[in-house]
């Protein structure tokens, strides 16, 4: 009985791991991205509103740098989502999936408004304010050290952890904010020692958010040197890409985890400080307003390299000031102006996989 033979296909493409891209080709793929995104835009808009999407995109742009008071805003927004990014970044380098960082800032927000209204008319400006950074920066770690902890010891899932503690953490703002509410039973606190400012960021030059900005651009630098040359950046790295090879190699895995949530915590602390002390005067449940979510995708984006986080940080805080611009001139709702960052950062994110990956077809077979 004869076989009977079956004729194998290959499929019509597969997908196949690139090499390195040079700098400038990987970041003009990017760029096109964006331009497609902008032209997908343009024509959801026309569909949807029938609006120019010239005007559109004109008013995008107004919003977010229209007037010197828009473009402080822009700054300062852009700052505290670099910060927050910045301080994600070491554990998702490492590969520990923090999830956290909406309610470890949220924490050291918590720690800094204590400050203020307990020991604002207690202590010195210059003391209030080592103490406001200490308890910050404190409160910021201790709630990035109890999943680091698990993790590293039991091995836990951090992914789950982390988001978890974000919403007790939310819990005790609420309960605190009820607390020190004004008045009370309001459940809000209101400016913080708006008569004295004791506890305020001080303004430089007149603008009152030079000083976080200038702190986030120094925490930048510092971060770009830590984890590209020193020993703890190397450790993290190693860990990241194989534990085995990390215990291997001599390195304690399980000290590498916990200082460097501790770090990323500590650093969601001064963000909580920088938003509290700098910018709201207050504290509500709300004021991270989902920027520890955000910080994920930027830091994701930008490889986890700091400078790039500059860009990113500042694209997506543009497109969002763009966006509600959008909806208040042309009278739309909030979902419009979403829709169009959401397809924006579609494009952007989806580029990633044209940078890392190519499409190869299959080859025509030749003729026998």
């Amino acid at each position: 009985m004869s076989k009977q033979h079956k004729e194998i296909h290959e499929p019509l493409f597969h997908i196949a791991k690139r090499e390195a891209l040079p700098f400038w080709l990987s970041w003009l793929i990017r760029i096109g991205a964006v331009a497609a995104a902008l032209v997908a835009c343009a024509a959801v808009t026309v569909l949807l509103t029938g609006e120019n999407p010239i005007q559109v995109y004109a008013t995008m742009i107004d919003g977010a740098i229209g007037t010197e008071r828009r473009i402080w805003s822009l700054l300062q927004n852009t700052a505290m989502l670099l910060c927050i990014s910045l301080a994600v970044t070491p554990a998702f380098k490492m590969k520990f999936w923090n999830i956290g960082a909406e309610g470890q800032v949220l924490m050291g927000g918590m720690a800094t408004a204590a400050c203020m209204i307990l020991f604002g008319d207690k202590l010195s400006s210059p003391l209030l304010m080592i103490v406001m950074i200490v308890t910050s920066v404190l409160a910021g770690a201790v709630w990035s050290f109890i999943p680091a902890f698990f993790k590293a010891n039991w091995n836990t899932n951090e992914t789950l952890f982390t988001l978890m503690m974000n919403y007790i953490a939310m819990q005790i703002v609420s309960f605190f904010t009820y607390m020190w509410s004004v008045p009370k039973g309001s459940g809000q606190i209101g400016v913080i020692n708006a008569n004295t400012q004791a506890g305020w960021i001080p303004a430089l030059g007149g603008k009152a958010y030079l000083l976080n900005i200038i702190i986030v651009a120094v925490l930048t630098a510092v971060m770009y040197i830590y984890l590209k040359y020193s020993k703890h950046g190397y450790e993290i790295s190693v860990v990241g890409e194989s534990e085995n090879t990390a215990r291997y190699i001599g390195i304690n895995v399980k000290k590498v985890i916990m200082r460097t949530v501790l770090l990323s915590g500590a650093l969601c602390g001064i963000a909580g400080l920088l938003l509290v002390s700098g910018t709201d005067h207050t504290i509500t449940r709300n004021t991270v307003a989902g920027r520890g979510f955000t910080a994920i995708m930027v830091s994701w984006l930008a490889k986890f390299n700091p400078v790039y986080m500059i860009l990113t940080s500042f694209l997506i805080v543009f497109l969002q000031k763009g966006a509600t611009e959008i909806s208040t001139i042309f009278g739309l709702n909030d979902s419009f102006s979403e829709i169009i960052t959401g397809i924006i950062i579609f494009f952007i994110i989806g580029s990633e996989f044209f940078v890392n990956y190519t499409i190869k077809f299959r080859e025509k077979e030749a003729n026998k």
